[in-house]
């Protein structure tokens, strides 16, 4: 018996692209870094307030070393963040990237979105080893960066859409709401999500949860410096056995998948509803096929969903592991096996999609 070898055929070309697209993701990686540091150090910001600038004066209007001010810099110039002129040696933000940079109640403001990143890579050795035993990693062992960048990178989302569309785009929600309803805000973290709704709803009442105590500690002080303690309250409790009942509304924001038992949570919104209630699940946009999401926001959610959904979901009890690219079609079917007959896409925007669910 004789075997033969198959010669296979390298294309150099093809080699080389992929070598150089890896540095840019290498780069890309480090930028991560990168923007949080100049977001912690003020350089965006004195960059947006002042115009142009060089390394020195940078270094002395936010009290840092010029020496990484002028590295930082040459590194931002040379991702294509900052434009720099080499005949003055001034380094400018251009105002549209400032916008992202800088302006917390911009629905486009990135920082966030970079501190969360910068905390979930710093977790990947556990990944790692979870990944060979099949254990999870729960959202209390995350880094306080992957707490308080998901607030900071959903809220102007949220602060954007919320109120404006996704509540409008629900059948009779935002008339019941301004006459006076009771609504459960189920897995609501630092409570953003809450405290917006009870600040344009003066009439209703809400009750946020999670089963994070550090997150409701948050969320029942971000409540007081709104003004509206009065009218909202927040429990520590998982989501399948959140309290309460005869809720006119429920929400769930960019949780759903990373639950344990969507299917049990599901269950305790449909008991927990008023027989004509409406339960809005507000997910990472996604389509129904893998490669529906090979894309830019996939990529990234296919990421987070690797080294911080996924494992979050398996460490807790039944551990389906949705993923952040569930899709609509795995979303209903979550629903449908807890007793909902109606569901729909109501809303969408480029990072997430709302659902529009009823008994």
């Amino acid at each position: 018996m004789s075997t033969t070898e198959e010669t296979v055929h390298i294309d150099g070309d093809k080699l080389m692209e992929f070598v150089f697209r890896a540095v840019d993701g290498v780069g890309a990686t480090l930028d991560t870094a990168l923007v949080v540091m100049g977001d912690r150090l003020g350089y965006y910001r004195c960059l947006a307030a002042t115009g142009p600038l060089t390394a020195a004066t940078l270094a002395e209007r936010t009290a840092t070393s010029e020496h990484y001010a002028r590295e930082w810099l040459h590194a931002q110039a040379a991702g294509g963040t900052l434009e720099y002129d080499p005949v003055t040696g001034l380094f400018t933000l251009p105002p549209e990237y400032a916008i992202a940079l800088t302006d917390e109640n911009s629905p486009a403001y990135l920082p966030g979105f970079f501190q969360l990143t910068l905390g979930t890579v710093a977790g990947t050795a556990r990944a790692v080893e979870a990944a060979r035993s099949g254990a999870g990693i729960g959202w209390h062992e995350q880094s306080t960066d992957v707490h308080e960048g998901c607030e900071r990178f959903f809220r102007p989302g949220y602060h954007a859409n919320l109120v404006e569309s996704w509540l409008p785009a629900l059948d009779g929600v935002v008339a019941g709401l301004e006459r006076g309803a009771r609504v459960a805000d189920i897995g609501c973290g630092h409570g953003s999500s809450t405290v917006l709704m009870a600040r344009a709803f003066p009439r209703s009442e809400f009750v946020g949860s999670d089963y994070h105590p550090e997150s409701i500690a948050t969320a029942r002080s971000r409540a007081e410096e709104a003004g509206v303690a009065d009218r909202v309250s927040f429990e520590v409790a998982p989501a399948t056995a959140f309290g309460g009942a005869g809720y006119d509304l429920v929400t769930t924001f960019d949780a759903l998948h990373d639950m344990g038992d969507p299917v049990g949570a599901a269950r305790r919104v449909r008991e927990a509803l008023t027989d004509d209630g409406t339960w809005m699940i507000v997910e990472p946009m996604a389509g129904d096929r893998p490669e529906d999401n090979f894309n830019p926001v996939g990529r990234a959610y296919y990421g987070f969903s690797t080294l911080l959904c996924t494992p979050g979901s398996l460490s807790q009890d039944v551990g389906l592991a949705l993923g952040t690219q569930a899709g609509p079609a795995r979303i209903r079917d979550v629903t449908t096996a807890a007793g909902f007959s109606r569901f729909r896409v109501a809303a969408q925007t480029p990072f997430n999609l709302v659902y529009e669910v009823r008994p």
